[in-house]
Formats: C-alpha cells, sequence, structure tokens
C-alpha cells in the first residue's frame, strides 16, 4: 500500500475503520470486549465509525450521536486504551501520513484520555450513571 497520503475522503476513511477493526478483532485483549456487545454484527458499528471519522476529520457532518454513553459500562481499563491506542496508531502508520492522519492519533488519544476519566469516575460513583 502506498502511504503517501493522507486522510481525505470517505473511502479513505472507510479504509482506516475497517482495517482498524479488523485489527481489533484479531486482538486476543480487546476482541472479548467488542464480540461481547457485537456478537457477529459488527456492520452497524463500522457505519456509526465511518460517520463518526467523517465528521471529525473530513468535516462533513454526518455522525450524530454522542459517543460515551454507549461505553460507559464497559469492563475496560488503562491496558484496553492503550492496546486499542496503539493498534490505531499502527493502522494510520501504515496507510497514511499527513496533517489529517496526525490529527487522526490526537484525536483518539484524547477520546481514549477522557474515556478513561469517565469510566472511572462511573465506578466509583455508580448511581451517577447515565
Amino acid at each position: 500500500m502506498d502511504k503517501n497520503h493522507d486522510i481525505l475522503t470517505l473511502e479513505d476513511v472507510k479504509l482506516l475503520v475497517d482495517t482498524f477493526y479488523n485489527k481489533v478483532a484479531e486482538d486476543a485483549l480487546l476482541a472479548p470486549i467488542f464480540a461481547d456487545r457485537l456478537g457477529d454484527n459488527w456492520l452497524p458499528h463500522l457505519q456509526k465509525m465511518y460517520t463518526f471519522w467523517q465528521t471529525v476529520l473530513l468535516e462533513e457532518y454526518t455522525y450524530s450521536g454522542a459517543p460515551f454513553p454507549p461505553h460507559a459500562k464497559l469492563p475496560v481499563d488503562e491496558t484496553h486504551f492503550n492496546q486499542w491506542l496503539n493498534l490505531f496508531a499502527k493502522t494510520i502508520d501504515t496507510l497514511f501520513t499527513g496533517v489529517k492522519a496526525d490529527e487522526a492519533k490526537w484525536r483518539a488519544n484524547k477520546m481514549a484520555q477522557m474515556f478513561q476519566h469517565k469510566i472511572a469516575y462511573f465506578k466509583n460513583n455508580p448511581l451517577n450513571i447515565l
């Protein structure tokens, strides 16, 4: 794969999402978390991720919703987030180079930090769950 281009189109976003989630589905740590939630029906999640990253990176506003609530009760911790970020960064670095590729990694890191803090808060304050 020639990675001489940035994430510029919806097709690029789909390539990123599909390649990344193929790695997640094969990952010993992350696959069980996703399998428990999605079973064999990954398509709705992938489609949501296409619109999420299309909105975030391409500024084509196709995503609606709140990203955090579906993650609030997941049995995950820092180890899971670190692995998710590692796979995400490796996927981007394999496929793309450029400003949007760097932005995608930066935004993923910020989201992971926020999600970790919020999940920890809800674990410690179960009465305040969404």
